[in-house]
């Protein structure tokens, strides 16, 4: 059979996390938990976000998509895996699995622009507050997402393009609980070479900006805050960058962890074990992190938590109403 051949034919196997039995069932409601945590707690992040004026900024702008990137980030893998844990299977089509790399490679790469997108608001909020509302209009924060969005689409589309001209074996093992792109690359049998430049050098461009664009913002706004005298200003701009400090450090942390890991170890377990880090619970972490540091949030939950309630509340004794006036009748 030809090597053209294969690939039409081929199921991948992912090999998951671990292939104890008595495992499989803790795996499985460990991460349904995560997954619907970090689901409930990004909707309702966006949900608070667009209900409440209050929070009609850039910032909350640029955090309600955040929360929508990490959803989709985590929905892209996650759902699978539980799948084939509750099924007892490990395969995954050829289709199922590029697909999986297209979006794993843009929700990553849309984070990174995200974050540094939100560091530059912050810069531009406390560097230039009187040019704040003038220089984050609508306009230019729409413009920085679509951009964003646009870029990463074709970086995506390009890795996929060529990922997709490579051969693989039936019934190739990938050892991972998705297809990340490197492991994929690693199970080929044709030549990969050029498939793993493009790899690095969108790796490197799409990091190095972001964060260089993240460590001038942050330079910026320190060599600001160090020029004023007011205590209770500094602790008010520290505030307001707090989360997204804890959010850009929880990200790059967990995502060079999962790196020095498997260029340590060359172990695939270990690295598969690594990336649960960044694929599961940076996406969990991140609505709590934003919530509980941030009075504005926490405020606009509470009012919509609030108002669901009432709604609920209300229903339910228009129902009683109903049923009391039926049970009078009779």
């Amino acid at each position: 059979m030809e090597a053209e051949n294969l690939t039409e034919l081929s199921e991948f196997l992912l090999l998951g996390l671990s292939d104890d039995p008595e495992l499989q069932p803790i795996l499985f409601g460990l991460f349904l938990s995560m997954y619907l945590v970090t689901v409930l707690g990004n909707l309702l992040i966006i949900l608070a976000i667009s209900s409440d004026s209050h929070l009609h900024t850039p910032m909350y702008f640029f955090l309600s998509s955040l929360s929508f990137v990490d959803t989709s980030f985590i929905s892209t893998t996650v759902p699978k895996m539980l799948v084939n844990i509750q099924a007892r299977i490990k395969d995954i089509s050829y289709m199922g699995c590029l697909t999986q790399v297209y979006f794993l490679m843009m929700f990553a790469g849309m984070d990174t622009f995200l974050l540094a997108v939100m560091a530059y608001d912050r810069f531009v909020a406390i560097c230039h507050p009187l040019h704040y509302t003038v220089i984050m209009n609508p306009c230019l924060c729409g413009l920085l997402v679509l951009a964003s969005w646009f870029i990463i689409f074709w970086f995506s589309l390009v890795h996929i393009l060529l990922m997709k001209k490579l051969t693989f074996s039936t019934g190739t093992e990938i050892p991972h609980f998705f297809c990340e792109p490197a492991q994929v690359l690693k199970v080929a049998c044709s030549n990969t070479l050029l498939n793993n430049i493009v790899l690095y050098v969108a790796t490197a461009l799409l990091g190095v900006f972001p964060v260089a664009g993240i460590l001038f913002s942050y330079s910026q706004i320190v060599s600001s805050l160090m020029r004023t005298s007011s205590t209770e200003g500094k602790y008010k701009a520290f505030s307001t960058c707090g989360s997204h400090l804890c959010v850009v450090s929880l990200f790059y942390g967990t995502g060079l962890g999962v790196y020095l890991s498997s260029a340590v170890t060359h172990s695939s377990q270990s690295s598969s074990t690594a990336s649960v880090m960044y694929a599961m619970v940076t996406p969990m972490l991140n609505p709590f992190i934003y919530s509980l540091r941030n009075k504005d949030v926490k405020g606009a939950l509470g009012r919509l938590l609030s108002r669901a309630a009432s709604c609920l509340l209300r229903d339910t004794t228009s129902e009683l109403r109903g049923c009391y006036g039926s049970l009078k009748q009779m």
